[in-house]
């Protein structure tokens, strides 16, 4: 019943490409802009390296390259989310922040399934908010798995 829960809490919505995403606030710690990272030796791609936030070692993943979109490019509006998930902290680099939004439970929809071509099992679903579709990521299950190796597969429950 997550969906339920995320329903009643705000989300911070994002975009990437064309599409607008939500998660959930209550996982956000700060936004900050994209700055230069320290780049990790034989990290996935996706994984653009690690950044020292206040002595706190933070690695920084680029949703773009993970949900392969296309062409990524740095500019003014490109923003690192910086998140704490399962006591982790992680940056997301997106393309903006929009705002902060509230969904009632009938604004949420199941995400449909595409078969192999798309991986659905991180999204809680779809949101409308006026004439707007917002994906709805479960970003804490999304940073825990082990397709992202940031969290030692000893720490991520089966």
């Amino acid at each position: 019943m997550q969906t339920t829960q995320a329903a009643g809490r705000e989300l911070l919505t994002f975009t990437l490409g064309n599409e607008e995403y939500g998660i959930d606030i209550l996982k956000v710690q700060e936004i900050r802009g994209y700055e230069a990272v320290t780049t990790i030796v034989n990290a996935p791609e996706f994984i653009k390296g690690v950044i020292n936030l206040r002595g706190i070692i933070v690695p920084i993943v680029d949703m773009r390259i993970k949900f392969k979109l296309g062409n990524v490019s740095y500019n003014q509006t490109t923003v690192v989310i910086v998140l704490n998930v399962a006591n982790r902290v992680v940056g997301i680099v997106v393309d903006g922040v929009s705002d902060v939004t509230t969904l009632k439970p009938d604004d949420i929809k199941p995400a449909p399934e595409f078969g192999g071509s798309l991986d659905t099992k991180y999204l809680l679903g779809l949101g409308t908010v006026d004439e707007r579709m917002l994906i709805l990521v479960d970003i804490e299950k999304l940073m825990t798995s082990r397709e992202m190796e940031l969290i030692d597969s000893a720490e991520v429950a089966v």
